[in-house]
This record gives structure tokens, sequence and C-alpha cells, in this order.
């Protein structure tokens, strides 16, 4: 098909202006800033062009996102590509009246408890932040405000994007072998990052000097990713795969586990099952050398209650379960080794138990918060503290209770409390079998993701992404599946979205 003159144009003139801005900018700062900039812009003209399209680069980038920018030096402004993808085509898709309408299915049902939520974070924004402590700016207090408050709800409307991209079956299918792509490739790129480290091409951690012989740092990066801990005579590894930090990974690990069972068990086609079973013997061995007990942990038993609570087959579930343990055990055995991740597992849960630790951490935020409405926005989160200062708390609910005091933390809890009781009656809704079973595998990790203090996976990627996103597809499935057996004449599923198309930010 030949490419439109307009379609030339816009094309011409993204690029253009996107060299001529990453020009100046590699003129003035630095050629790596220069290209960044371009990225950034080239990244708004296809969203705003393309906005469906963008949508879809937005899911694809999100798991290479963090090798992409130390591939290019880990310019700060990288980190705002994804968000340049997501946020402008959101904003086009929406102005259409067909796309109001069907957002309305996902999102006004939350208004009732997200007000409150954005009025505690307005409330703590201007009588906290904007009383910076001794020293300190007040626009720098409110900068780190302002990161504080888009980590926190900047994910939210990712609830809408479903009715966007998923205007049928085929949408969906779609959607769910993409990520078991995403999940073989960054998984095989995790491995062969850690076989580099074992063979001795990647140093690692090992030539370092002082306390990064103990942490994860950028100087020991290997292949894909960013900060990585590998240093065998302390016995300590920590792998960050394709993602910036070790932590990511894990929950990526985590995520993943969900993501390729939902898939095996709701794709009629054979081959993207089969696709499936080796995307979670990929992730299972990834958590195994990965050094996250975390995801040691949790994989393999979100793995397993799946399997048991969404099988297709009750009477094939022993052997399929058998079969994939058996599958995984042999590759972790043979060729990364089993025992050391095991032991320091249980070595890690003998001297800091996982309750305990949530414990204190609470007892500490409570003792330190300076206010009723907290410390500040931003004030724990760690995307805020190249913007200003900023404390370490490495519990979500502890978090909150830091930063907006414990209105604010309960205003989210009762957010993340109704996003799962809705996405459970969706669920509940469904009648197709294949849709129910890929309902039961969204709406545990939703669950999951609601009620876990340990860590913050919902202020980071990928779980900050995927968390809202997924409720979101899990809030749409009722309407596809009652669109599941159109008439032969009739309009296809969907049409009324397939109205607003990439052509819909040229109307704009």
């Amino acid at each position: 098909m030949l490419v439109s003159k307009q379609t030339t144009r816009w094309a011409i003139a993204s690029l253009g202006t996107a060299g001529l801005l990453g020009g100046l900018l590699a003129l003035q700062v630095s050629f790596l800033t220069g290209i960044a900039g371009a990225l950034l812009l080239i990244s708004m003209a296809i969203a705003l062009r393309y906005p469906r399209t963008s949508l879809w680069l937005f899911l694809l980038y999100l798991p290479f996102g963090g090798t992409v920018i130390y591939y290019l030096g880990g310019q700060e402004i990288l980190h705002l590509v994804k968000d340049a993808l997501y946020l402008p085509a959101l904003i086009v898709l929406l102005r259409t009246g067909n796309n109001r309408t069907a957002m309305r299915t996902n999102l006004q049902p939350l208004l009732p408890v997200l007000l409150p939520l954005l009025a505690s974070c307005l409330l703590t924004l201007l009588l906290v932040n904007a009383e910076p402590g001794q020293g300190e700016a007040i626009g720098s207090s409110l900068l780190v405000g302002a990161v504080g408050l888009k980590v926190l709800v900047g994910y939210v409307p990712l609830l809408l994007a479903a009715p966007l991209l998923l205007r049928d079956r085929d949408d969906l299918r779609q959607l769910l072998r993409l990520h078991i792509v995403l999940i073989v490739i960054c998984c095989s790129l995790s491995l062969l990052q850690y076989l580099l480290l074992t063979t001795g091409v990647c140093e690692g951690s090992r030539e370092l000097a002082g306390g990064q012989m103990r942490q994860a740092s950028l100087e020991a990066r290997c292949l894909v990713g960013g900060a990585l801990l590998y240093n065998p005579t302390f016995g300590l590894i920590r792998l960050p795969g394709t993602f910036v930090a070790p932590w990511q990974w894990a929950w990526f690990l985590i995520s993943g586990s969900f993501l390729a069972t939902a898939s095996y068990v709701s794709d009629r086609d054979r081959p993207w099952r089969v696709a499936s079973v080796i995307a979670m013997g990929l992730v299972l061995a990834s958590a195994i050398v990965s050094g996250q007990r975390v995801a040691l942990a949790l994989v393999p038993l979100v793995l397993i209650v799946l399997l048991l609570l969404a099988s297709r087959n009750r009477w094939w579930l022993v052997w399929e379960v058998g079969l994939f343990a058996l599958l995984a055990g042999l590759l972790s055995q043979n060729a990364f080794g089993i025992q050391q991740p095991l032991v320091s597992f249980i070595d890690r849960w003998r001297a800091s138990p996982p309750h305990q630790f949530i414990l204190n951490q609470f007892r500490w935020t409570i003792a330190d918060k300076d206010t009723w409405l907290g410390s500040g926005l931003g004030r724990a989160t760690n995307a805020a503290r190249t913007v200003g200062e900023t404390k370490l708390v490495e519990t979500y609910y502890a978090k909150l209770v830091y930063e907006l005091g414990f209105f604010g933390m309960f205003a989210m809890l009762a957010l993340v409390t109704l996003v799962t009781i809705l996405t459970f009656r969706a669920y509940r809704s469904l009648r197709d079998p294949a849709l129910r079973r890929l309902g039961l595998c969204l709406w545990l990790f939703i669950l999951l993701v609601s009620y876990n203090t340990f860590y913050y996976p919902l202020d980071v990627d990928p779980v900050a992404v995927y968390y809202w996103f997924f409720a979101g597809v899990l809030l749409w499935l009722p309407q596809l599946d009652a669109d599941r057996d159109p008439e032969p004449h009739s309009l296809p599923p969907g049409q009324a979205l397939r109205s607003s198309s990439d052509g819909a930010g040229t109307h704009a």
C-alpha cells in the first residue's frame, strides 16, 4: 500500500523538527541528550497522530525502557518517553464522543473513592510541600510533590486504555500474545545476562571497590538493564533483567507468571499455548537465578495456584503441572543451579521475617511523619530523589502513611479495594469459559497487588502500568463477552470504537 501524501508530510515534519531539536540539544548539552530529546519528540508526534498505535508501542516499550535508557547514557529525559507515548494518545482518543461513552464503564464507578484520594494529595501538596524544611527551596519541595503525585495516580487513566485498544476478541488475543513474546524475549535476555556473568564475560561487581561490591550498581551492568549485583565471592546476585533495577525485574517476573498462565488457559490455538508454556518455564528459571527472593517465593506459587484454579481440563491437570515442574526443575538444576538461591532465601527469611520487617516500617513511619497530613507528597518516592530530598520506605502502605498520613493511606486503600470488588464482579459475570479463565488470572493479579505492602510495586514499572491497565481489561471483558456471537450482517463488535482509530489524532 502506498503511503499517502499527508502521512509523508507528517513524517517529514516530525523527523525534521525532532532532528532540529536533537541537534540543538547535542550542541548545547551533549550528543546523547540530543538523541533523547529527539526520541521524546518523535514519541509525542506518534501519539498525537496515531493514538492507538502509540498505546501499543507504549506496552511494547515498557519492558525495554531500562535497557534503552542506559544504552543512551542514562539520560533522565528518557524516563518520559513512555509517558509521551501514553498520555497524549489517551487524551486524543478520549476527545471523541464514542470513546467518552465507552470509558464510563471503567472510570465512573471509581470516582467516589478517587476524588477523596486526589483531595488528600492536593491538601498535602499545598499545606506540607509548600512549607519545606530548613535549607530547601519551595520550588524543589513542590517539584518533589508533583513527582509523587504523578507516581501515585499518573497511571490510573490507563483504566480507560482497554476500551480504546480492545475493540473485539482479536485485539484481546493480540494483547496476550504480544506479552507472551515480550516475556520470552526479556527472560531469554536475562538468562543470557546470567550466563555472561557466570562465564566471566561480564565482570559484574567482582572488580568494584568499597560498598559497590555488595550492592547493585550501574558500573556492574551487563548486556541489558541497569543496576546489577553479581559477586560470587560473597554469594550475592541481583539481576535487573531488561529493567532499571532488580526489584522491577522481580515484579515483571511475577506479573509475567500471571500473564503467561492467562494466555495458556484462554488461548484456543495450540502453538500459542505451547508458547505460553515456554514463557512459564522461562519465567520460573529467571526467577530462580535473579537473586530476588520475592520472585523466587511468588512465581512458583502463582503458577501452581493458577493452574489448579484455571486449568482447562482437570483430568490433564496433574500431567500439566508435573511436566511443567519437571522441565523447569531440570532447566534450573542443570543449567543454572537452584540450591544457592533456596539457601539464600531461607537464610534471609530467618534473619528478617517479612511480617516483622513490615511492622517495623509502620512503626518508624508513624513516629517519623511530621504532620497528620504526612511529611509531604513524594518524600518517600524513589523517582523523586533526583529533584529533592527523599527517604527510603520499603513497604507501600507505610510509605503512604509517611507521605500522606492515615487519611491518604486509607483513601488509596479504598481505591484499590473498590477496583478489586468491581473487577471481581466483572469476572463473575463472564459466561464464555475462555474469558472466565482469563478473568480469574487477571483478578488474582489485581488482588495480590492491591493488598501487597512489601516493597512498593504500585510505584514503579511495570506493575504501576500493568495493575491499572489490566484492571481496565478485566472491567471491559463483559462487553467482549456480550459480543461473542454477532449476527452475520450486524456491525462487528466494537464498531463504535473503531470509528476512533489511529486517524482520530488528525481531527483532534
